[in-house]
């Protein structure tokens, strides 16, 4: 068999297998060989159902069949029934008081199931039994790759469990793959890793490790290729985002000196003294923009660390230069000129209202500005600061106007959404963009941005998104690093509470005087609507629809409740959140579609429901919402699960100095299959796995910079190109 062909001329396929490999996107032999086992089952925990003994504690695999909701005769207590079913026979369960049960299971599921075996007149059952649902049954011993060596069942490692979907099952997986195997198809697979670099970090080739990865003979052989695997992963993507950055810095930029005391001057127009992190911050990004070729940087820092501060004051170095760029970078002395993207009209229309905070006259200047003008744009209209008839003031514009003035370099400083940087607004002098709160700006974007003549802005992204170093350096592989990890002096502290269910009223109280008090109060549930009750945890889960509705008609009768979810039009979204902020809505009840949100003082308070389906970092950036005021926050992080190891992790929450040492706990208590959108960039589980390894990143790294650096377009190895060109096509970042 060859990697190239197509499993449908290689294998006999049914309907449903066709459709099942199409949905998992396996078409090839090739496919199917990196369609790796997302674990391994112990077929020692295996007990088969004709085996089992009255009294014994046992676990089962089977098939779930006729679930069922009784009341006893006499006791007329109700309880949950079904029959599981293997290979070797079948057996009842009985949940006696959990009638809930038979919905959580669905006729034909697959499930695992562990409790005491126990037998009456009508013959043995499982009592009470702990489930588990899996994706299959597991594969039979007998017909194992782990018995090529008759091995005795105590010394095999276990047995590969692959992703599947209906029609298909793992243990079709399995054997297929095995034929593939046993055909010599690994023969002639060609390595596209250096020898160099699997030798310097002891990994297995290829061949070795796609045979391990599916045939174990133990622990070690199975830990050693996912390692190769992951580190496989971690390095295409640096190889991919080092590329990336050596293609940007091919282009020009505009070379911005700044003299330290206008840096000094401008911090004084701050109403607070800036912290060491952010003087840190802003003297690198200075440095950056110093330079001959595009600055890329990404500024991480908690909500209220003063990102706009330090984005204002390399703004106001840019339009504000010493001494002025020089004729030969564009054939310029003509002000230079910032765009600053917001992720919605309501949080531009704020930046642009902060803008003209630091940039209005200020007594201690003698009454004057800071002579520059600072347009809006969004859909809604367009404003200039300052106005020819109040220069402490803005006025309305015609969009017509306002692109005119930008075209010809009169409006040095431009806030908008993302359409400000569309064909239609064209600058004369464009030498910075910053990002705030967006999905990453990636690469097509930034082409966009290059000049005809080759020169391209500085780009300075920001995120309150605290994400773990090694994930950081993974997927922002092609910028530069710097952390806001202080809050600036005299801000209070958010009063952190976990609230168990026995303490909601007497919470619900508290809240209440926050709210005669005048202030305003943020509900975040984790889903949007009411679960289908038939699904597994379902009764536990809030939704933010109904949660809203109850709220109105049991405890906050006398209040205005609004709902926010991502399944609302982008127009009343904005609507909803325009209401809040100016106190027409006295409570929102809210999905996390508030984290990336919009500064509302007023709102001091926030319940934060499920909180042990949230990862910390996320908790911490929700708890965000309510820390931009100067009067008392409070954060009430209402726990439905009551177990001390739950508890504990919460607890973190108010102990944590910022919310990067809460990701990495994040990363350490829950994996990194939990960090909030590891989904959304395409990464593997297997490759998340890696990030939890601060080691294999950084060695990732540290061979993909150099690779690049002595051959930027992989020519010297040619399987290793298409190889990330392949993996890139999978990551999106853009």
């Amino acid at each position: 068999m060859q990697l190239h062909d197509k499993l449908e001329t290689k294998f006999r396929l049914d309907i449903n297998q066709k459709r099942a490999l199409n949905k998992l996107k396996l078409f090839s032999v090739a496919d199917l060989l990196f369609h790796f086992p997302v674990r391994y089952g112990h077929i020692s925990e295996i007990k088969p159902i004709n085996q089992l003994v009255a009294g014994e504690h046992a676990t089962i695999y089977g098939r779930f069949w006729s679930p069922d909701i009784k009341r006893g005769w006499k006791s007329k207590i109700l309880r949950a029934e079904g029959e599981v079913m293997d290979e070797t026979g079948k057996i009842k369960v009985v949940w006696f008081n959990q009638a809930y049960v038979a919905k959580m299971i669905h006729s034909g599921q697959f499930v695992e199931f562990t409790g005491k075996v126990m037998e009456n007149k009508r013959g043995k059952y499982l009592a009470n039994p702990e489930f588990k649902k899996v994706d299959s049954m597991p594969i039979d011993i007998h017909n194992s790759l782990f018995n090529f060596e008759k091995k005795k069942q105590s010394e095999v490692f276990g047995f590969p469990v692959y992703i599947e979907t209906r029609g298909i099952t793992s243990k079709w997986f399995y054997h297929t793959i095995l034929k593939i195997i046993k055909d010599g198809t690994l023969n002639n697979i060609a390595d596209y890793i250096p020898k160099e670099i699997l030798g310097k970090y002891h990994l297995p080739s290829l061949k070795s490790a796609l045979f391990w990865i599916h045939s174990p003979k133990n622990k070690k052989d199975a830990e050693s290729a996912r390692k190769r695997f992951a580190f496989e992963e971690v390095f295409c993507i640096q190889l991919e985002r080092q590329h990336d950055k050596f293609e940007y810095r091919k282009n020009k930029s505009f070379q911005i000196k700044t003299e330290e005391k206008n840096v000094e001057e401008f911090l004084k127009r701050f109403p607070f003294e800036p912290t060491n992190s952010q003087k840190n911050s802003i003297n690198t990004i200075l440095a950056d923009i110093g330079k001959n070729f595009p600055m890329s940087r990404l500024l991480e820092g908690d909500v209220g660390s003063g990102k706009t501060a330090v984005a204002a004051t390399v703004a106001n170095a840019v339009v504000n230069p010493t001494p002025r760029p020089s004729p030969d970078r564009g054939g310029v002395r003509e002000r230079l000129q910032v765009a600053y993207m917001a992720p919605t009209e309501i949080l531009a229309t704020q930046h642009f209202e902060s803008f003209i905070e630091y940039f209005s006259p200020r007594p201690e200047t003698g009454g004057a500005s800071l002579p520059i003008n600072i347009g809006l744009i969004t859909g809604s209209g367009c404003r200039k600061f300052p106005s020819k008839s109040n220069p402490e003031s803005w006025t309305n514009i015609s969009r017509a106007q306002l692109l005119k003035w930008v075209a010809n370099g009169e409006i040095s400083i431009l806030i908008g959404t993302h359409a400000l940087i569309q064909k239609t607004v064209k600058f004369k002098n464009l030498a910075l963009v910053v990002i705030d709160e967006q999905h990453r700006f990636g690469t097509a974007q930034r082409r966009k941005l290059v000049r005809k003549d080759g020169v391209a802005p500085h780009l300075l992204s920001m995120t309150a998104t605290p994400i773990p170093r090694t994930l950081a350096l993974t997927i922002y592989g092609d910028l530069d690093l710097s952390l806001l990890d202080e809050m600036p002096a005299g801000r209070k502290e958010i009063k952190t509470e976990i609230i168990t269910p026995d303490k909601r009223e007497e919470t619900y109280e508290k809240i209440k005087k926050e709210l005669v008090n005048g202030r305003q109060l943020y509900v975040i549930c984790p889903r949007i609507f009411e679960p289908d009750p038939e699904k597994e945890m379902a009764l536990n889960v809030k939704s933010a629809t109904e949660e809203a509705k109850r709220l109105k008609k049991e405890v906050f009768k006398e209040y205005e409740i609004g709902v926010l979810h991502s399944k609302m039009s982008k127009e009343k979204k904005e609507k909803v959140m325009q209401e809040f902020t100016e106190s027409k809505i006295h409570i929102l009840c809210a999905t996390s579609v508030v984290e990336v949100g919009v500064n509302v003082p007023n709102a001091t308070v926030i319940i934060i429901e499920g909180a042990e389906r949230f990862g910390l970092a996320q908790l911490h950036q929700l708890r965000g919402r309510v820390i931009r005021s100067t009067h008392q926050a409070y954060c009430y992080v209402f726990a439905e699960a009551k177990s001390e190891k739950t508890i504990a992790r919460l607890k973190a929450l108010k102990t944590a100095k910022n919310g990067f040492e809460l990701a990495e706990l994040d990363l350490t208590l829950r994996g990194a299959g939990e960090l909030g959108g590891t989904k959304q960039w395409g990464i593997t589980d297997l490759g998340m796995e890696a990030i939890k390894n601060i080691r294999m990143v950084e060695a990732a790294r540290a061979e993909a910079i150099r690779l690049i650096e002595e051959d930027p377009e992989l020519s010297k190895y040619p399987l290793l190109k298409q190889k990330v060109k392949t993996k890139a096509g999978e990551f999106h970042f853009e």
